[in-house]
């Protein structure tokens, strides 16, 4: 039984853990990274080891859901030893968001080594599209991998869909359609400032939450749904389908006031919020420390004293972090 509950100066209980298993991705996502990116040193990196016993220390402290994400988590190697470990640890929801590349091949071991739930990110279903914004990304692949996902038999599946102007928006009605087709649950997101990029203006490119929701009340009635996700996602239901819309809104809707996460950086970092540079180093932590917890769960809870009240999200294109999401983690 957890001994400890991690909460905020703000009151807010933090139970949800995202931790990052590496930088390094098969794609290479506008939103998400440079064309050429460098990489982290493998000695910056932690091992499997000290990322499974980061959850553990998190779960005696209260945490009832952990998300491994990247970069892509499927392309660090052993990953399915991490999984089979973490899925021993009681957690409520055990989930992962994935590019869905690898899925074709891995979907069934994932679930078969405890994994729950699965995010895939799909940010359009046309061919030439979707290599543009990945720049490297096979559709087809991904596919694929939503297929074998779903034969697999995880608890929860769900799309996720960087929404940006120019670029995908028009495709909303038939990522909709496809979502309903496959029986699967979409999130539509804003894109975030994080890293500096250059291949397209974030400003022009942003297309709110509300802009979204009016393109999909055109085809489909959206009634907000009650049950709480446990994530920043505002949800709504079809009244002829299963399946669940979702909308993450840094900009336009923020949601700090019930924000019950924290995000570990592959390095190490504990970052207690994503649109803030408030962190801790755990690495430290870990590597000073190897024998015992003590130090770790105590570095965890002053931690909270850092977690901001919000984020300050601008909507111009400035970009207020500067670390690529594939550092963070989505």
């Amino acid at each position: 039984m957890p001994h400890a509950k991690l909460t905020d100066r703000f009151g807010r209980t933090v139970n949800y853990v995202r931790l990052s298993v590496t930088d390094r991705c098969d794609f290479r996502c506008v939103y998400c990274m440079a064309e050429d990116m460098t990489f982290l040193p493998r000695q910056q990196v932690l091992t499997l080891e000290e990322i499974a016993r980061l959850a553990r220390n998190f779960v005696a402290l209260g945490t009832e859901k952990i998300r491994l994400t990247g970069g892509e988590p499927l392309v660090r190697r052993d990953i399915l030893e991490l999984v089979r470990e973490v899925g021993t640890y009681g957690l409520r929801d055990f989930a992962m968001t994935t590019n869905g590349s690898q899925l074709p091949t891995m979907a069934e071991s994932l679930r078969k080594a405890g994994l729950q739930r699965l995010n895939i990110s799909l940010d359009s279903l046309d061919a030439d599209k979707f290599r543009a914004i990945t720049r490297t990304g096979n559709l087809s692949q991904v596919l694929d991998g939503i297929d074998a996902a779903r034969d697999a038999g995880f608890r929860g599946i769900k799309l996720n869909t960087v929404v940006m102007k120019g670029r995908n928006d028009e495709e909303i009605p038939e990522l909709i359609e496809f979502a309903r087709q496959k029986q699967v649950d979409i999130s539509f997101i804003e894109e975030m400032p994080l890293g500096e990029i250059s291949e397209h203006d974030r400003g022009l490119a942003l297309c709110t939450s509300e802009e979204v929701r009016n393109t999909i009340r055109r085809h489909h009635e959206l009634i907000p749904a009650t049950e709480d996700s446990g994530g920043p996602a505002r949800y709504f239901r079809m009244p002829d389908s299963e399946v669940r819309v979702g909308f993450i809104s840094p900009h336009s809707h923020n949601f700090c006031s019930t924000c019950n996460r924290v995000r570990v950086t592959v390095e190490g970092r504990l970052l207690l919020c994503l649109g803030n540079e408030h962190s801790v180093d755990l690495r430290r932590v870990l590597r000073g420390h190897p024998v015992t917890d003590d130090k770790l769960q105590e570095a965890i809870i002053r931690a909270m004293d850092l977690k901001p009240e919000r984020h300050h999200f601008s909507s111009n294109g400035d970009v207020q972090i500067l670390r690529f999401m594939n550092m963070t983690g989505g």
